[in-house]
């Protein structure tokens, strides 16, 4: 029998990224009475999110149609756009109409993906939605018949080695109707889902892409504000 405290909800979200708070949001919009708590492993929302993003607000339009009215950190659109091919010592600029649509981005806006989903965080709480930030979800929960309970928050106040120290807090036990699993594509609880439920059985293998980042400081005479270069 477990000492740990035990929290109900109707649905318990996994993950502070877009998806999780765009699910939240969701769910209270269509049903406002639903308990809905949202667990992220960082210190804060937006903290594990360091991108810088080209963002297409279509989906956006259809989950918060009113966001420009909100104050919401969209607030760049894309001006002017270059796609270079580079080469040893030069560069060739390709006309961007020839490029497919979806590399075409002047209806888009630079936003912080960060900043973005901090404003979705406070979003879902003005709906209602509990956040729990810096409170990893570590282990999963399965009721009799094998369907997923709820979750486990990791233990707080251990040392290197996993020894209790002084400040030692025990996890909680989150239980809900419904839990969403939205911790990014190669997270530690989806991959135990994905083997105990086989669900990539008879699925094409998953496939990643490696991006490299870097953000360079430049002289505020070589900034272009809405300039996206690919």
């Amino acid at each position: 029998m477990s000492n740990r405290e035990v929290m109900e909800y109707d649905v318990v979200i996994v993950g502070g990224g877009p998806s999780g708070l765009s699910t939240a949001i969701k769910l209270k919009q269509l049903k406002s009475d639903l308990n809905v708590c949202l667990l992220e492993k960082a210190s804060e929302i937006g903290a594990h999110i360091l991108s810088g993003n080209v963002f297409e607000t279509r989906a956006l339009d259809e989950l918060i149609p009113n966001w420009k009215e909100l104050n919401s950190p969209i607030k760049t659109k894309v001006s002017k756009e270059k796609f270079l091919f580079l080469g040893k010592t030069k560069s060739l600029s390709w006309p961007t109409w020839l490029l497919p649509k979806v590399q075409q981005n002047h209806n888009n806006y630079i936003i912080s993906l960060a900043n973005l989903c901090r404003w979705l965080a406070e979003q879902a709480e003005a709906l209602g939605v509990e956040i729990f930030p810096g409170f990893p979800a570590s282990e999963i929960l399965y009721n009799d018949n094998g369907s997923v309970k709820g979750i486990v928050t990791q233990d707080m106040g251990l040392d290197k080695d996993g020894n209790k120290k002084d400040s030692f807090e025990s996890g909680m036990e989150l239980h809900a109707k419904v839990t969403v699993f939205a911790e990014g594509c190669r997270g530690h609880l989806g991959k135990q889902l994905i083997k105990k439920f086989e669900l990539d059985k008879g699925k094409n293998p998953q496939q990643y892409g490696i991006g490299f980042k870097e953000i360079w400081e430049i002289s505020e005479k070589n900034h272009e504000e809405g300039l996206v270069m690919q």
